[in-house]
């Protein structure tokens, strides 16, 4: 009876100590489905065919080309957060972020992944993260550049959205900073395609 309870004594401590030695969960965010925050979007110009946008994966900083968050600390030193993941490599997850806004402000279809059909005028819309930093208890900022280009007479507008916004908590701050971030820049690439609709397409 001595040596069952003496067993079942050593079985829990293994266990206490093979739980105490597990390793922690990675914890994933995402820039998608962000939701209506601020000004709202776009209203869509209704036409006789659906709008069709082509967005492809954004181009990034290269140390910034990963799924790991990496956060500034205060002293011109980056860290590479090892738990803190975007659920898809940043380029396509600001790619996919984008997309999702665009598509919903402006009843579009995206086309990147079907290849552009027909006659129809596509948008062609390119960005290129210029800067994008945080820190923690802090702030978070971001220079973004965007061109969108119609097909197929190549008609294009170029701009660019930058901002910073405060992130008093953790890595939950940081990440709805830069999630206001994208919509600020989709609502800004929203307006543009707008304009470019108004223009007519020139005869090829």
């Amino acid at each position: 009876m001595i040596t069952s309870v003496n067993l079942s004594a050593e079985l829990l401590l293994a266990a206490a100590v093979l739980a105490g030695c597990a390793s922690p969960e990675p914890r994933y965010y995402t820039l998608a489905s962000a939701p209506m925050v601020g000004a709202a979007a776009p209203t869509t110009i209704q036409s006789k065919e659906p709008l069709s946008i082509e967005v492809p994966p954004v181009r990034v900083p290269e140390r910034l080309n990963r799924s790991n968050l990496v956060l500034g600390n205060g002293h011109g030193k980056l860290r590479l957060m090892e738990l803190d993941r975007w659920s898809a490599p940043l380029p396509d997850e600001l790619r996919d972020a984008l997309s999702q806004r665009l598509q919903t402000s402006l009843g579009a279809v995206d086309t990147y992944h079907q290849g552009r059909s027909g006659g129809t005028p596509v948008y062609r819309v390119t960005v290129e993260v210029a800067r994008m930093d945080a820190e923690l208890g802090a702030r978070a900022g971001a220079i973004i550049n965007w061109t969108v280009q119609r097909f197929p007479d190549r008609k294009a507008t170029s701009g660019r959205t930058q901002g910073e916004l405060p992130t008093p908590g953790e890595v939950d701050s940081v990440v709805a900073a830069y999630r206001q971030m994208t919509v600020n820049t989709a609502d800004d690439i929203a307006a543009a395609i707008h304009t470019l609709q108004r223009i007519p397409l020139a005869s090829q």
